[in-house]
């Protein structure tokens, strides 16, 4: 990986990084926390929004009453960048979440030197023995996660490896087909004391109510989000639903 070779200089950056806006705390409270998405195309959708202009749409996305801002970096299959990143956190003042495929610790370095408040893990696609170590490693440089899970096994992977935020994807990343019934199961399985995130297939407010009524502590939007002809709007939308308590554990 050619970002090893800047370790060095990544590691002289983080000593002036500032410290970065708590993720974890933002998404609780009396509503459900939207984590609202930059996304310009995606897989599953191809392109949404290819003009879309990363500050502009965070700007929209913070006025709208969004809890976190996050930004996909990952330049091939969603058209993002790091530089889309830097431009976020620069003008946001609410916690920004990196999202790519996170696979080594350099990796989290980096986001953390970005000004991201945290970086999204897949326990898909990495060793649960080398899970537990990245949690560690970000929780080290100052940087929160979120790990992504989609069966039982991850989940317990996720909480042994002392995961404090887990999203739950409704999404198959391999055949990109939808099923809410997983985050329907896997979320009531979540303990309270760790944040639950619904992530894909969020769209309307009675979608959100659905995430919620599942006890959801947030979900993370996307497609809809991004592809709005107004951002705020749609975004202050899904913002305004009650979070439920004691629905789990």
């Amino acid at each position: 990986m050619a970002l090893r070779a800047r370790a060095g200089e990544l590691r002289r950056a983080l000593a002036h990084a500032p410290a970065p806006v708590p993720f974890a705390a933002a998404l609780r409270g009396a509503r459900l926390a939207v984590i609202a998405e930059v996304k310009r195309r995606s897989p599953s959708r191809g392109t949404i929004n290819a003009g879309l202009d990363a500050p502009s749409q965070a700007a929209a996305y913070a006025a709208g009453g969004a809890a976190a801002i996050s930004v996909l970096t990952e330049p091939t299959h969603f058209g993002g960048s790091n530089d889309d990143l830097r431009a976020v956190r620069d003008l946001v003042r609410i916690p920004v979440l990196k999202k790519d495929f996170h696979l080594d610790p350099v990796q989290l370095l980096e986001a953390r030197v970005l000004g991201a408040s945290a970086a999204l893990l897949i326990a898909r696609a990495i060793h649960p023995a080398a899970l537990a170590g990245l949690v560690d490693e970000a929780r080290g440089l100052g940087l929160e996660t979120l790990v992504e899970v989609r069966s039982e096994a991850e989940l317990e992977g996720a909480l042994a490896a002392g995961a404090a935020v887990v999203g739950v994807n409704c999404r198959d990343l391999e055949t990109l087909e939808m099923d809410a019934r997983v985050a329907e199961w896997l979320v009531a399985r979540i303990p309270p004391g760790v944040i639950a995130v619904w992530e894909s297939g969020i769209a309307t407010p009675a979608d959100v109510e659905h995430a919620a009524a599942s006890g959801a502590d947030a979900v993370l939007v996307g497609s809809a989000v991004s592809a709005a002809s107004d951002p705020a709007q749609a975004v202050r939308a899904l913002a305004a639903i009650q979070r439920r308590t004691g629905i789990r554990g």
